[in-house]
């Protein structure tokens, strides 16, 4: 099992053997293997063996102290995980999100520059990144970097150039968000909605009902 671990990965190893392993952790010097069955079976899985709470891990699997905190880490360093990748990758679910992530992602944007937000089905940030290219090429380019990140939903940002907003602009916009939400519909990734931004103020496309 250890050469597996160590040539294959842990992807190699079952379940219980994964459980196993752990378990010589906090009871050296015993045969694990029937213990880890045990406490799958009891508890219906490996996941529930780890999320059990430490008094059902002594109480329903008889384990002791040292077994019962060798098994709570892998809990916790998955919770740490996830708290690391919330940090890297925000969460845009609500308009005070967004516009607080603009204020500091925009800073020293490209007057007129189009960026594309992309995100998982959580709402994270996967990219923040410029669509650049001739009108008539950016559909393709959305839905190929969309398809590579595996992005389910994007929100598309015109950067505001200084000075009076021309009217026509959100319609222009409009126009263009709407062929590109097109390009990706197909791939069942949502527009969440096209935005206009420039320093404290901002449009959306959505909310103005065009799109």
């Amino acid at each position: 099992m250890r050469e597996r671990l160590l040539s294959r990965g842990a992807a190699a190893l079952a379940d219980y053997e994964i459980l196993e392993m752990l378990l010589f952790l906090g009871i050296p010097r015993r045969d694990t293997k029937p213990l880890a069955k045990e406490l799958i079976n009891r508890f219906g899985d490996l996941a529930a063996v780890l999320s059990a709470p430490p008094d059902a891990l002594a109480v329903r699997g008889g384990l002791g102290a040292d077994a019962v905190s060798v098994l709570g880490m892998p809990r916790e360093a998955a919770a740490r995980l996830s708290l690391a990748e919330d940090r890297a990758r925000p969460v845009l679910n609500n308009w005070d999100r967004l516009l607080a992530y603009f204020d500091t992602a925009l800073q020293g944007a490209v007057p007129g520059q189009l960026r594309m937000l992309l995100l998982d089905n959580r709402n994270r940030l996967l990219s923040d990144e410029p669509l650049a290219g001739e009108a008539e090429d950016l559909p393709h380019a959305l839905a190929a970097r969309a398809l590579f990140l595996h992005a389910t939903a994007l929100v598309l940002v015109r950067v505001l150039p200084p000075g009076p907003l021309d009217k026509a602009l959100p319609r222009k916009e409009a126009t263009l968000a709407t062929a590109l939400g097109r390009a990706i519909a197909p791939l069942n990734i949502v527009l969440h909605d096209h935005m206009l931004v420039g320093g404290a103020n901002w449009i959306s496309l959505r909310q103005k009902s065009l799109l």
